[in-house]
């Protein structure tokens, strides 16, 4: 059974009942989440040994975002403990023509405050197949993204492959110091995985001929981000998202994987959103659950959508689907009859 690492912050989520607005009542949901820890759980419920690192406090919040994970057997061993508080982030959900607003209070979270040497990475990496890390964890900070950088170096020596979704979140730094930043890491990855904005954000790559907010997306365009960012990096592949919001509450969902030989487009989807925040990260833990598994190159994108295709309809960050719940829908069956 192959073994993945995923490194990053894992969030305290508080969020109105349905679709309120904030403080329209009293009450909000308190689950966790966060980008990499939801890969985790991904690949976990997948069926391989997903292994999450990060830093939490001792306290009962902290030792609460350690059990979400250890609930769908994520491997927790390795995550350091100390510090402070627990980062925090609040969503409203969108509905119709109103947006999703996220607000994130997690300045000095533990992780944020993390140093170089809280983290072995002899031990972490040890068994490792894979390493997966997302741009908005050296946004966190300096040290954060030095953190990254040893991750990946660690990962290079043994010969690890590594997958990065550059997540680019202008809340959390500007697109010169992301630029900066993932200028760097990118050089030690394998897999880039991007949204139809992370290009131009992050590295001023933009597909000619789509607008993303009247609905058109231009297939070209797209070959030719997904060229310009492996020849520049010497990415092994390439995965992109293509997502058109008709609204907040119904989008088109498809992506593209490019691997230096072929571009490879994944039938489209068109989707009645119940809760889309994890749906990129869920896209991330098919892609790598399909390439460790040696599926093609056209499979590996059909699964990755279609995993992320099922997250949309589930609530709370984490993607509570199996393998063959995505093969079927993968193959075909969307219908969503009843399974009796």
């Amino acid at each position: 059974m192959k073994t993945v690492v995923t490194f990053g912050e894992i969030m305290l989520r508080l969020a109105p009942n349905g679709y309120y607005r904030f403080f329209q009542n009293d009450q909000m949901q308190a689950t966790f989440g966060g980008g990499e820890a939801n890969v985790a759980v991904s690949l976990a419920n997948f069926g391989l040994n997903s292994r999450y690192v990060t830093k939490l406090p001792q306290h009962a919040i902290g030792q609460a975002a350690v059990d979400s994970l250890r609930h769908f057997g994520v491997d927790t061993e390795k995550i350091v403990r100390g510090g402070d508080r627990v980062g925090i982030y609040y969503l409203e959900k969108g509905a119709s023509q109103r947006g999703s607003v996220c607000i994130y209070d997690r300045a000095h979270s533990a992780i944020a405050e993390a140093k170089k040497e809280d983290f072995d990475w002899d031990p972490i990496f040890e068994g490792a197949d894979w390493f997966h890390f997302t741009g908005i964890t050296p946004a966190l900070g300096e040290n954060v993204a030095e953190i990254c950088l040893e991750a990946c170096r660690a990962a290079k020596e043994r010969n690890i492959p590594i997958s990065c979704d550059l997540n680019y979140r202008g809340k959390l730094w500007t697109r010169e110091e992301a630029r900066k930043v993932m200028t760097e890491l990118c050089r030690y990855v394998d897999v880039c995985i991007a949204n139809e904005e992370d290009a131009k954000d992050v590295f001023g790559i933009e597909a000619e001929g789509s607008d993303i907010y009247g609905g058109k997306l231009n297939h070209d365009g797209y070959r030719s981000v997904a060229k310009q960012l492996a020849d520049r990096f010497g990415f092994q592949k390439v995965a992109i998202t293509l997502r058109t919001s008709l609204s907040a509450s119904d989008n088109d969902w498809a992506g593209m994987l490019y691997d230096k030989e072929q571009y490879c487009f994944s039938k489209s989807y068109h989707l009645h959103i119940v809760d889309r925040v994890g749906g990129g990260d869920s896209f991330g833990a098919g892609l790598i659950y399909s390439i460790l598994s040696g599926a093609s190159s056209q499979d590996t994108i059909e699964f990755a959508v279609a995993a992320s295709a099922l997250k949309h309809s589930v609530e709370g960050d984490f993607n509570r689907v199996s393998v063959s719940e995505v093969k079927k829908l993968a193959g075909g069956d969307g219908s969503g009859r009843v399974q009796r």
